[in-house]
């Protein structure tokens, strides 16, 4: 997926601050963030979106949210609550076509969201 910004990500010929990797995800800061803390988490595989899950894809989900949640804790944004949203397709705002997971916190978020 030569073309696809996160896959360029995830195997290291497109720069990015790492805040976040294991074997399965990376996770960096939004360059248009949100909120004051706003991070992706991707999967190194890609995966166009969310609908594209398989049973072999599940764990992949796992390692999304405990990034995620680490990072809130990095943060100091877990004690008082932060949000993870993933997009799926367009009506659902879902603008890069691989799989990610926004953290978003370090502010009051509202509801609904938009």
């Amino acid at each position: 997926m030569e073309h696809c910004l996160f896959c360029r990500i995830a195997a290291g010929t497109l720069p990015t601050e790492l805040i976040y990797q294991d074997e399965q995800v990376i996770g960096f800061r939004d360059l248009h963030p949100q909120a004051p803390v706003h991070c992706l988490f991707i999967p190194r595989q890609h995966i166009t979106t969310l609908n594209d899950l398989t049973p072999e894809t599940d764990v992949i989900m796992r390692h999304l949210f405990r990034g995620a949640r680490q990072i809130a804790v990095q943060e100091g944004i877990a004690e008082d609550g932060y949000r993870t949203v993933i997009n799926c397709n367009v009506s659902g705002g879902q603008s890069v076509y691989h799989l990610h997971l926004h953290l978003l916190g370090g502010r009051s978020l509202h509801w609904p969201p938009g």
